[in-house]
């Protein structure tokens, strides 16, 4: 047995003991014969033990994992299939990366949108602006169609199509002003996205914490405490896909931060099929 298919056998007999699948800590490419020792690293001290039927299982809050190198990450295997992220650093160079933000900043239509909820109404702790021949909903918003792409948009778009080999036809583009910008937990799973949907996000100007949380088994009944984290530093001219099961079986957010930040732009391509039982006017 070699040491992956080693490691896929430990994975699923010690994941009876110690919760959800950890397997995303670890790429194909970095299970060696030192494997084991490496895994009780990666998982923050755990030991793994035989226990008597009806013994009660010690749990701890995993420490979120941090991804800050380039590459191709697989998050899980299940329950939807395969989650990946792919990061690249630097995918816009940096004096490319200044002038675009400028542009955008100065040119990008931003605007602030309204929540409302039974409990009242709030705004959106950051700008947005849509760009698209379809409405995009989320949240009970819905962002009016908008075929007038900005230049740079457009030579952004080609660019990421030619890199990756997905066509996108829409563009949400976010605007945080400063440290106190945010966007809470949720996925890109709006019927409108089709399912797997492929989410090309690209950032500029200050760097800013990308948060990733496994969604909970049916049989936590919605706790998030033990769920496996992950924290994603991106920075300026910096692309992260999101493909596979990602939206269905985990959520990100970008939280606030403690400290003084400057304004960032991220902007995230993604395709929108039309929805068959609603008429747009």
């Amino acid at each position: 047995m070699n040491d992956w298919a080693e490691l896929k056998t430990f994975t699923k007999q010690s994941s009876k003991l110690c919760g959800p699948s950890f397997v995303f800590s670890l790429g194909r490419s970095t299970v060696k014969s030192s494997w084991l020792s490496r895994l009780g690293g990666a998982l923050g001290g755990f030991s793994f033990f035989r226990r008597s039927p009806g013994t009660p299982v010690e749990r701890r809050v995993p420490e979120a994992g941090v991804i800050d190198k380039p590459g191709v990450y697989e998050l899980s295997t299940e329950p939807s299939g395969v989650s990946r992220i792919h990061l690249v650093p630097g995918f816009i160079d940096s004096e490319q990366a200044d002038w675009m933000f400028e542009q955008l900043l100065q040119d990008v239509p931003w605007g602030q949108r309204t929540h409302t909820r039974q409990e009242g109404s709030f705004e959106e702790p950051r700008l947005t602006s849509w760009y698209g021949e379809l409405p995009y909903t989320y949240s009970r918003i819905t962002m009016q169609p908008n075929p007038n792409w900005h230049p740079v948009l457009t030579m952004l778009k080609e660019q990421i199509e030619e890199f990756t080999g997905h066509t996108f036809n829409s563009l949400l583009c976010n605007l945080y002003r400063n440290e106190k910008d945010s966007v809470d937990w949720h996925s890109d799973d709006e019927p409108s996205l089709g399912k797997n949907p492929v989410i090309a996000s690209l950032s500029f100007g200050a760097i800013r914490t990308f948060e990733m949380r496994k969604k909970p088994s049916p049989e936590e009944n919605g706790d998030y405490t033990y769920v496996e984290r992950l924290r994603i530093p991106l920075d300026h001219g910096t692309l992260l896909m999101m493909e596979g099961a990602t939206q269905e079986d985990w959520q990100h957010r970008v939280p606030k931060e403690y400290h003084s930040r400057d304004a960032r732009i991220n902007l995230t391509f993604r395709i929108i099929y039309p929805e068959p039982d609603r008429v747009w006017k």
